[in-house]
């Protein structure tokens, strides 16, 4: 039995079906995206969507939707869906669905009397070309299909709408046509692997709705623009598959080019396997062979600070050492970059934030472990000491190394943490002064560079480095420590933040802590008791001031909601290290049921990823982004943890 299979019962049913999405990328920045019934929610869906950074620096949906009719004895059946204002869907192709199968290429079913025709959807890797083959499985009589396109050519971030400007021009190509809705844009080939007629009949769809956006407060709906329909005779067992493309193929090559796409993909059986191709669906691959992570879909870019925390689970923790070292490669040019206050040459988003430089020295920190020291610290050495002593030399911008030993940033009117939604122009959460996370990180790369630089044979320097740790850990202590046994979340002089919130969990997970055995069980028991939910650790305790735990509602109700009890994975996953870090194999059960509550989300919002984030409180929706880069890495990396511990005696 398929481990992503969905019955006619689901299908058919809208409030199911329509809250499931899927995701295809082609690791290279463009992707796929709709529902299980191909019927579009958002205005980021779309069966082609590309980069055009001759326009700008956002995606851009070419090719919404395709809407396939099948034709027997005169008579039509579509077996598209769409989604008008009003509340009406037409033309409920979904009615046709006999089943879905998504466990390695995403396949529907559809049966029309006699009629059973299978469609499989695959997205080619590295090239801004979507491929769809349909079979007909069974046919008592002569059977035709349509196809009519609807395009769009326009912005994720925005709609289009019945105009005078764009062009009806079209060009014929070999088996297909292709065209071009507006100036700047590519070419959008349309082409088959059969001869077929393309009637031109130029016509708008219009009142198409996204009713996703509209639960998000935006404007919700769009015309999209229909050139004519592509027609053409099928028979019992014959296979005809369809390419979109920015660029022209030659259909006798289709056959073979989907055949050998489909060999590439590793069925999605199970669990990891789910999580291994959504690791690989964040993979982005530029011309110039640069290669990056994506923060997730369908919105973000590639940020720094999500970079370095997502690429150990992304990479290692399915060994996948190679792909570490050249995004690794990638950033270090942009760390380096930044350090010699140089232009950014890469296109990573936020490398400014300060603690950037710190998640960077914890993603090589985790590469050692896997890779050993010797391997390690000859290709990451030197970066770890210039990173510290960057640090130290007072070369950040926005992060200051007092006497005490801590480090400093000002966060009073910009978003400086991971914590970064802001309403009216300031931080929801304006966290500033001695940050808990930063501080718990500062103090582990310094006694991480101390080893190294021991290991290393350089002794002297490693004292010096174990001094500033030591006075980092007295004052740590210090400064964190309350008396009701957790960690301020930040201090800025006589301004201490007394909120529950997950951030101390870092300073216990980490592999060098600031804080005694016992005080590391006092952090662990707080966010058990107040913060850990089936998806991850809450941002706010419920018993915090403030606690507002579903992200639901128009933009600014949701920036208020972001960091303020809602459920993230990724911390999950850091709360789980340092539960086995304690506690080791005794906790071991524990957290395998902790891991039931993401494999639930596998089959349920986005199928076979994770979520950007989740309600506080019972039920615990999906919110946000349909993937998430670093709730994907954390899930992985605890798998691979929790394989580590359970072999130890």
């Amino acid at each position: 039995m398929s481990y992503l299979r969905f019955e006619k019962a689901v299908m058919t049913n809208l409030q199911e079906s329509l809250r499931r999405e899927l995701l295809r990328t082609n690791r290279s920045g463009a992707y796929s995206s709709t529902t299980l019934v191909d019927c579009n929610t958002r205005k980021y869906h779309g069966l082609l969507v590309v980069p055009v950074p001759e326009l700008d620096d956002e995606n851009h949906v070419l090719l919404s939707s395709m809407d396939c009719t099948v034709v027997q004895h005169g008579a039509e059946f579509n077996l598209g869906l769409h989604k008008y204002q009003g509340n009406t869907f037409s033309p409920n192709g979904h009615k046709y669905i006999r089943e879905f199968d998504a466990s390695k290429v995403p396949t529907t079913t559809y049966r029309v009397g006699g009629v059973v025709l299978k469609k499989e959807v695959i997205f080619q890797h590295y090239e801004d070309r979507l491929l769809i083959r349909y079979t007909l499985v069974d046919a008592h009589s002569a059977t035709t299909l349509r196809f009519r396109p609807f395009l769009a050519f326009r912005s994720v971030r925005s709609f289009t709408h019945e105009n005078m400007t764009a062009s009806r021009e079209y060009s014929a190509v070999d088996n297909g046509i292709k065209t071009c809705m507006y100036a700047g844009y590519p070419d959008l080939y349309m082409q088959f692997s059969k001869k077929n007629e393309f009637i031109f009949m130029p016509d708008w769809y219009r009142g198409i709705e996204y009713p996703k956006e509209q639960e998000r407060g935006y404007a919700s709906n769009e015309d999209l623009y229909v050139p004519g329909y592509f027609e053409m005779p099928i028979k019992k067992g014959e296979s005809i598959i369809f390419a979109a493309s920015t660029s022209p193929c030659k259909p006798s090559t289709l056959k073979k080019l989907f055949d050998a796409e489909v060999d590439d993909r590793v069925p999605r059986d199970n669990f990891y396997h789910c999580l291994v191709t959504a690791a690989h669906q964040f993979h982005n691959r530029q011309p110039n062979d640069d290669r990056y992570l994506l923060a997730g879909y369908p919105w973000f870019k590639t940020r720094a600070r999500d970079t370095f925390i997502a690429l150990p689970g992304l990479t290692l923790a399915i060994g996948e050492r190679d792909y570490f070292e050249l995004v690794m490669k990638t950033a270090e040019k942009g760390l380096r970059e930044f350090m010699q206050e140089k232009p950014l040459s890469v296109k990573i988003y936020e490398m400014e934030q300060p603690d950037v430089p710190l998640w960077a020295i914890w993603a090589i920190q985790q590469y050692v472990k896997d890779a050993g020291k010797d391997e390690g610290y000859k290709k990451y050495g030197q970066l770890v000491a210039d990173i510290v002593d960057f640090i130290i030399k007072g070369g950040h911008p926005n992060l200051r190394l007092d006497e005490n030993g801590l480090l400093y940033s000002d966060g009073r009117d910009k978003a400086v943490t991971w914590m970064n939604s802001t309403a009216n122009g300031r931080p929801v959460v304006p966290r500033s002064g001695y940050i808990v996370e930063f501080n718990a990180l500062w103090y582990n790369a310094l006694k991480f560079c101390a080893a190294m630089k021991a290991d290393s044979g350089d002794q002297q320097a490693a004292d010096t480095l174990e001094q500033r740790a030591l006075l980092a850990k007295q004052s740590f202590v210090e400064t964190f420590v309350n008396e009701y046994g957790y960690l301020l979340d930040y201090v800025d002089g006589t301004n201490m933040d007394w909120s529950v919130r997950p951030n101390m969990i870092f300073a216990v997970a980490l592999d060098y802590s600031p804080l005694s055995q016992q005080q590391m069980k006092n952090v662990v028991d707080i966010c058990t008791r107040e913060l850990l939910t089936p998806k991850g650790l809450r941002s706010l305790s419920p018993k915090s001031g403030g606690y507002n735990p579903m992200y639901v509602g128009p933009q600014t109700q949701r920036d208020y909601a972001y960091h303020q009890g809602t459920a993230w994975p990724w911390l999950g996953g850091f709360y789980m290290e340092a539960c086995l870090k304690l506690y080791k194999r005794s906790r071991l059960s524990f957290i395998e049921r902790q891991m039931v509550g993401y494999e639930d989300e596998i089959d349920y919002h986005a199928i076979g990823t994770i979520s950007e984030l989740f309600d506080g409180n019972p039920p615990f929706h999906g919110r946000g982004a349909m993937a998430f880069a670093m709730n994907v890495a954390e899930i992985l990396r605890t798998l691979k943890l929790l394989e580590k511990y359970s072999y130890q005696k």
